[in-house]
């Protein structure tokens, strides 16, 4: 069938992206679901620090590649051997598949899945190949989803279902957002009871654990970032104590878990000097592949520190997800309030210009 998506050219062009334009929004070809996927109609889509570091060149990735892995949509159809989902049934697009087989699989979140990894870092479905092209040439996928289209074709192990009541803009922020900034706390270092939580990084991921730290009933839930408007928000949405970098780096405020959602090497330093003796530092944040950061080892020692590294929230989609859903539903989180503004598929070369300039928490393409 015949598609619309927006189709990045080039890593690293340089910006603003309004004006060169890294992605052109073109017509594509997208085969038929094959064994075990489903085509997807996309309803809304989220712009990420992962889309954005495909961009502006932070992560390599195989190019021309349809961009997009933040999303929700309605199953359209179904591939041979599908029998877990429906014909219009909605469903979260999760950038993470599981084999379910694997050593990575195996350890309950806590690790990626092998395949997993190795066909989002070839531009492939994970039942292998691709099933988009332009003029007759290959065009790769975006971890598996590729959702800054009108449709997609996906493994079925990247969708989880949702209840109709979840609305696409929260069941999209799900997939990866909150499943990411939610599941560091849920997954990767669940504070025991009344201990404080300090999230340093208020983008989309860092919003998440921050509401999933007051759903969860975090004592003093401390919220960092250099953007006057997101610590704004931050307040508004119940943080304890809000803070700007210089004074996280002034010291004297320190937390028993710190989540690091920044994705920057001098954030993580700062977020381990800020975790308290006995305390947990956990980096959801993916800097550039060159960037490094110094931590003393005897604090660690002596302090008795533990340093967490947790990708997509060390979660499993499938287990998490619904969780997750329940307590959106339950009015306990929140995740439409991440939504920045909804826009239109032509204007994500803008999208990413606003990201990157921290104007924007979660804007929501919607097609």
């Amino acid at each position: 069938m015949r598609i619309t998506g927006a189709v990045l050219e080039e890593v690293g062009r340089p910006g603003p992206w309004a004006r060169t334009g890294p992605m052109t929004i073109c017509e594509l070809d997208l085969d038929d679901p094959g064994p075990g996927e489903v085509l997807v109609r996309i309803e809304a889509a989220g712009v990420c620090h992962s889309d954005l570091s495909v961009v502006n060149g932070d992560r390599s990735r195989p190019v021309p590649m349809l961009l997009g892995h933040e999303a929700s949509g309605r199953v359209q159809s179904l591939g041979p051997g599908v029998g877990s989902l429906a014909v219009g049934q909605r469903v979260v697009m999760t950038f993470l598949p599981r084999c379910g087989d694997c050593t990575g699989c195996r350890t309950d979140g806590r690790m990626p899945c092998v395949p997993g990894s190795a066909s989002n870092s070839a531009g492939e479905l994970l039942g292998g190949g691709r099933r988009l092209s332009r003029d007759g040439q290959p065009v790769h996928h975006h971890l598996g989803v590729s959702a800054f289209a009108t449709h997609a074709v996906v493994d079925v192990r990247s969708v989880v279902a949702v209840e109709d009541d979840v609305p696409p803009e929260v069941a999209a922020v799900l997939g990866c957002a909150v499943l990411t900034g939610g599941g560091a706390l849920l997954n990767a270092a669940p504070p025991e009871p009344g201990q404080s939580v300090m999230v340093v990084g208020l983008g989309g991921v860092g919003m998440a654990a921050l509401l999933t730290a007051l759903a969860i009933g975090a004592g003093e839930v401390i919220a960092v970032d250099g953007v006057a408007s997101k610590r704004d928000q931050a307040r508004e949405l119940g943080a304890t104590t809000v803070l700007d970098p210089a004074e996280l780096a002034s010291g004297g405020t320190r937390a028993d878990v710190v989540i690091e959602a920044a994705g920057n090497a001098r954030a993580f330093e700062a977020a381990f000097v800020a975790t308290a003796p006995g305390g947990r530092t956990v980096t959801v944040g993916l800097p550039h592949p060159d960037a490094r950061a110094s931590v003393s080892p005897l604090t660690m020692v002596a302090e008795a520190r533990t340093v967490i590294g947790s990708y997509l929230g060390s979660a499993v989609p499938s287990r998490d997800i619904p969780t997750l859903a329940r307590w959106w539903r339950e009015g306990r989180l929140p995740v439409e309030t991440l939504v920045s503004s909804r826009i239109e598929l032509d204007q994500v070369n803008r999208a990413m210009d606003d990201l990157a300039g921290g104007r924007a928490v979660r804007q929501l393409i919607e097609v």
